[in-house]
């Protein structure tokens, strides 16, 4: 079995990758570090907490 060049993939191809091998934790950490230095962060406490952002963001609320 032929290992895949992660970093050589572009984050359209990873991104796409990762939603067909959810269980690749090395594809999914090289994703997670691409993310834009501008991307906005938010600081919880709780799951609940978490929950809520999530759901105003789906919302269009955030």
């Amino acid at each position: 079995m032929t290992k895949l060049d992660l970093k050589a993939m572009s984050k359209d191809d990873l991104r796409a990758y990762v939603l067909t091998h959810r269980d690749d934790n090395e594809a999914i950490r090289e994703l997670f570090s691409r993310r834009s230095p501008n991307a906005v962060r938010y600081k919880t406490n709780s799951f609940e907490e978490t929950y809520e952002i999530i759901r105003k963001k789906l919302a269009g609320e955030l």
